[in-house]
C-alpha cells in the first residue's frame, strides 16, 4: 500500500526536503498547503491516507486547529514539531495524532515514523468502513453501528447517533463488516451482536429498538448470544 500524504507546512525549504524524501520512498503526494483553510478543504477533497501537520502556522488558525478538525473526521496526521511554548503543548494535548516527528529531522527519522503510522493506520483500517455520504467520504467506527438496513438497492446504516443512506446493498456493506461483530438477523437485517440488549421470538433488542429477527437465522443469533 503507498500511503497517499497530503503536507501542511509554511516553511519552504522544509516543504522541499519532505517531498523529496517522500518521493524517493515511493510515497504519493496529493497535496501541499501552508494555511488553516486551504489545508482543511483540500484534504477533505483529495481524502488523504496521512496528513504531515506543522503544528506552528502563520495566521491566526495554526495546526493544532486543523487537528481537531481532523480528529472530528477520523482523518490520520503525524505532528511536524520544533519547540513549542507550554500553552500550545496544553493545546496539543487535547488532539490525538498518530505521533511527532521533531524538526530537524533526518530521513530516516522520517520515514520510520510514517511506517509506524503506517502500521497504525491499517490496524484501524480494520475497525473503520469508509461510506460515501452527501458528497463526502466518511469515516465509521465498527463499534458504533448498531445495525444495517435493506432498502431496495440502496442500504441505511444506523449508528449510535446518526443513520447513513448509502448508494450499495445490504449485501455489499454486509461484506465489509467484521464478522467477529456483526451478523444477519433478517433477510433485510445485519446487527452488531454487541448492542443486542434483550431478545423475543421474533425480535432482538438494539439501542431500544425492535429489529425484526427472522426463524432462518434465530438459531444463530441466539448461539451468539449464549457465547
Amino acid at each position: 500500500m503507498s500511503l497517499k500524504i497530503y503536507i501542511v507546512e509554511d516553511e519552504p525549504l522544509i516543504v522541499t526536503t519532505l517531498k523529496i524524501a517522500l518521493l524517493k520512498n515511493n510515497y504519493h503526494i496529493v497535496g501541499v498547503a501552508s494555511d488553516y483553510s486551504k489545508a482543511l478543504r483540500e484534504i477533505l477533497l483529495f481524502t488523504p491516507d496521512l496528513v504531515l501537520l506543522d503544528i506552528q502556522l502563520d495566521g491566526r488558525l495554526d495546526g493544532v486547529d486543523i487537528a481537531k478538525e481532523l480528529d472530528l473526521k477520523n482523518i490520520n496526521y503525524l505532528f511536524l514539531t520544533s519547540q513549542t511554548d507550554p500553552k500550545t503543548i496544553a493545546r496539543v494535548s487535547q488532539t490525538s495524532p498518530l505521533g511527532y516527528i521533531v524538526k530537524p529531522f533526518t530521513e530516516p527519522g522520517l520515514i520510520s515514523n510514517i511506517e509506524l503510522a503506517k502500521n497504525k493506520i491499517n490496524s484501524l483500517q480494520k475497525e473503520f468502513i469508509k461510506i460515501k455520504y452527501n458528497g463526502r467520504t466518511i469515516a465509521i467506527n465498527q463499534a458504533h453501528i448498531t445495525y444495517l438496513k435493506a432498502y431496495d438497492n440502496y442500504c441505511y446504516i444506523h449508528t449510535i447517533s446518526n443513520k447513513y443512506l448509502v448508494p450499495h446493498t445490504l449485501k455489499y456493506m454486509s461484506l465489509q463488516l467484521s464478522p467477529d461483530s456483526f451478523a444477519q438477523s433478517h433477510r433485510s437485517y445485519w446487527i452488531n451482536i454487541h448492542k443486542i440488549r434483550g431478545s423475543s421470538h421474533k425480535h432482538v433488542l438494539i439501542d431500544n429498538e425492535d429489529v425484526p429477527l427472522s426463524k432462518t437465522h434465530r438459531d444463530t443469533i441466539l448461539k451468539l448470544l449464549e457465547q
